[in-house]
């Protein structure tokens, strides 16, 4: 007889749990951003143009090193630190300088950020700033683009001659 209880009560605490469970997975419900708007993504993983220029070393350098050390042209490993920009309808959603990863500053450089924005027609333009130069910019790509409600929108730089991709 106590058997028989112990497990009509392990059944009745197993069915609350599970059903403790089922409305959980349905309530509250969440919503990852407001019903009237899209998202947008934007990443990028690049390693600037190096730090410098290449050196050639002169006969006599190359008399004092080792054999096996005998290369002709010396190259910087540092990486230049990237300005970036993203900018929507005249504002600007996101600026930040990269600096490159690595322990010698020679790795690419990396950003992931993501926006909720209205939905409807938008003028984005991405730019990005990959050399020593002062003022302006390497990359540019101005992109008008309509969202849907609840759309995802993403925005990438691909090292190639394509630049800044909007998917």
């Amino acid at each position: 007889m106590t058997s028989t209880l112990r497990y009509l009560g392990q059944g009745t605490v197993y069915a609350l749990f599970a059903a403790l469970i089922g409305y959980l997975s349905m309530y509250p419900v969440y919503n990852p951003f407001p019903s009237d708007h899209a998202l947008v993504k934007f990443s990028l993983a690049y390693a600037g143009k190096p730090k410098g220029e290449c050196h050639r070393r002169t006969a006599e350098e190359l008399a004092k090193l080792a054999p096996n050390m005998r290369k002709p042209f010396v190259c910087p490993r540092q990486r230049l630190s990237l300005l970036i920009e993203l900018e929507m309808d005249g504002a600007v959603l996101y600026r930040d300088v990269l600096n490159p990863t690595g322990l010698s500053g020679d790795g690419p450089s990396r950003a992931y950020r993501r926006f909720t924005v209205p939905a409807g027609e938008h003028r984005f333009v991405a730019r990005l700033r990959d050399s020593d130069r002062a003022e302006g910019f390497d990359h540019v790509r101005d992109e008008k683009v309509t969202l849907k409600v609840g759309q995802n929108l993403a925005i990438d730089f691909k090292g190639t001659a394509a630049g800044f991709t909007f998917n």
